[in-house]
């Protein structure tokens, strides 16, 4: 029994080995009294490791019992398997990991167990992806890699390089995180490791889709949903959930709205680790203008997800929030998800960040502020090989146009060099610094943002909300919503009211 476990590691027969632990641990009729409690703890451990590294709903409690059995036989080798087995169930809420990985990572270096060390190290790593967290994701996966290939373990090693391209694409290094997943998909081909294949085809459609290649994207997210069959719903789940990102990139909303649909379908079975399609269903209601659904999906991210997750959550919710006319919450967000991005170095979506609060910052008087920002975060995405997603690129360009007319073509352009000239630290120091320096009156007609005096414009010429929303390439609901807040920051009631003190400021 304790030497099965890498068997089926390296021949890629998770699920049988899966099963057969299942069968034996669960046989009411098997004698435990006559099984010796460190093989059952071993059986214990790797059963509990087998359901982490399939994505299945796995109980603490077998691990836990085995590590009961192991501090009580005093076997510190035993005890660091426990360990492993308790954290990599744990490593999928990465909070709750750190503590049985430390102690595993520290048992292991004093028994000098290069081996088990390795494997712990990938869960350490993939705990710190689960977080956002980036950098120390890059440690453990770096130390764990370099400790595979020393002792020959590729197995170990492929896990390892899974999640520091992973963490290459959280940090914005599109162009490393592609060229790792490539390699690496290569070698856990020739090697037949189909769970690396599986872990990796979702994450290198992500990384496509943000880098471009979106025909490439669909290739790899199909690829993905045809592997992932065999191994149930949540690995169908993630593969659909890759293959809504991609169609958002090339701008085919209805795709993307089809692939989220059947990702949820499959993924909500484990709503602890459901946060992989709540994020896409909020862009893809909002490139649908289903804004009350884009701000349901991106609470609901909001208020589970951290690190870069959380960023990329509040940077949806912000865009929701401009769409909605809800300015200050979309400011909020917009920053908030600037100081996650820099506090845990995941770069990956500034850009995006930096082109909402440029447009904000646009929406105030703030020009030569939104030019530089709009520089800013195109210089970034030259460097990293980012790109905007299709479904976002109308609002942007109104947004730069609107800008460059404001400012003229001279300072515009002086600015928007300046902009690229920084580097992404020196361009989000920039931008939190231009949100303590701006002054917004909270009422009356100065407090309107160019979007709101556009509105009332057209409603002074006497257009009804639906005419006005044609106009503006909005819905008639976002325009009544812009109008809720010009009453309120006006102190008026009606329409008529709104004409005329539209009339007093014409």
């Amino acid at each position: 029994m304790p030497h099965l476990q890498p068997l089926w590691h390296t021949r890629g027969r998770h699920a049988e080995g899966l099963a057969w632990f299942n069968a034996v641990l669960a046989d009411e009729n098997t004698n435990h009294s006559e099984v010796a409690p460190a093989v059952r703890a071993r059986a214990l451990a790797d059963a509990a490791v087998l359901d982490a590294l399939l994505a299945h709903p796995a109980s603490m409690d077998q691990a836990q019992q085995a590590l009961a059995i192991a501090r009580e036989l005093d076997d510190p080798a035993l005890v660091a398997r426990a360990l492993t087995a308790c954290g990599s169930i744990a490593s999928y809420g990465a909070a709750v990991a750190g503590p049985y990985l430390a102690e595993a990572i520290g048992l292991a270096r004093e028994l000098g167990d290069g081996w088990r060390l390795s494997q712990i190290l990938f869960w350490q790593a993939f705990a710190a992806i689960t977080a956002g967290e980036p950098i120390p994701a890059l440690a453990a996966a770096e130390e764990g890699r370099d400790l595979a290939d020393a002792i020959g373990d590729r197995l170990d090693s492929r896990r390892c390089r899974w999640c520091l391209g992973l963490a290459q694409w959280m940090q914005g290094d599109l162009v490393g995180a592609a060229a790792q997943l490539r390699e690496l998909l290569a070698e856990a081909d020739a090697a037949h490791d189909a769970l690396v294949r599986r872990r990796c085809l979702p994450i290198q459609a992500h990384v496509l889709a943000y880098h471009g290649d979106t025909s490439a994207a669909w290739a790899a997210a199909n690829a993905a949903i045809e592997d992932a069959a065999e191994l149930g719903e949540y690995w169908e789940g993630r593969a659909y959930a890759a293959l809504a990102v991609a169609m958002l990139a090339a701008g085919d909303v209805e795709a993307a709205a089809d692939a989220g649909e059947a990702a949820w379908q499959r993924i909500r079975v484990r709503p602890d680790m459901a946060e992989v399609i709540r994020h896409p269903m909020a862009e893809v209601a909002l490139a649908r203008g289903d804004l009350a659904a884009a701000r349901r999906w991106a609470d609901d991210v909001v208020s589970t997800a951290a690190g870069w997750h959380l960023a990329s959550a509040l940077t949806t919710r912000a865009r929701v929030a401009i769409v909605q006319g809800e300015p200050e919450q979309a400011e909020r967000d917009a920053y908030d998800a600037l100081a996650g991005a820099a506090a845990t170095a995941a770069y990956q979506g500034v850009p995006d960040i930096l082109e909402c609060v440029a447009g904000l910052a646009a929406d105030t008087g703030g020009q030569r502020e939104a030019a530089r920002l709009f520089g800013a975060a195109e210089a970034i995405r030259q460097r990293s090989g980012a790109v905007r997603f299709k479904i976002y690129n109308a609002a942007y360009n109104a947004s730069v146009a609107a800008v460059r007319d404001a400012t003229g073509p001279q300072d515009f352009d002086g600015a928007w060099s300046e902009g690229e000239a920084l580097s992404v630290d020196e361009a989000i120091a920039y931008a939190q610094r231009g949100r303590g320096e701006r002054k917004r009156p909270t009422s009356g007609w100065a407090s309107l943002t160019p979007t709101e005096r556009d509105v009332v414009r057209l409603l002074s010429e006497g257009l009804a909300n639906k005419d006005i929303a044609t106009r503006l390439f909005v819905s008639p609901r976002t325009v009544q919503s812009h109008l809720t807040h010009v009453y309120t920051k006006l102190g008026l009631t009606s329409r008529v009211q709104l004409a005329q003190e539209a009339a007093r400021h014409a």
